[in-house]
């Protein structure tokens, strides 16, 4: 799980990357999926540090 939790933190930091140039490029349906990648990947991120820990217990 610690791993998954890496890789999902940085596909959450990569959407609002994504979610800026797409509010430069003014493309409303990029800008929506991105907010919402970035909101469901970094909830699942956040929550698994708060009930696991970092690093997680066994």
């Amino acid at each position: 799980m610690n791993l998954l939790m890496v890789i999902f933190g940085l596909v959450a930091i990569l959407s609002v990357v994504g979610t800026f140039q797409a509010i430069k490029e003014k493309n409303l349906l990029s800008i929506v999926f991105n907010l919402a990648s970035a909101a469901v990947f970094g909830w699942f991120t956040v929550m698994t540090i708060i009930e696991q820990g970092y690093p997680p217990t066994l």
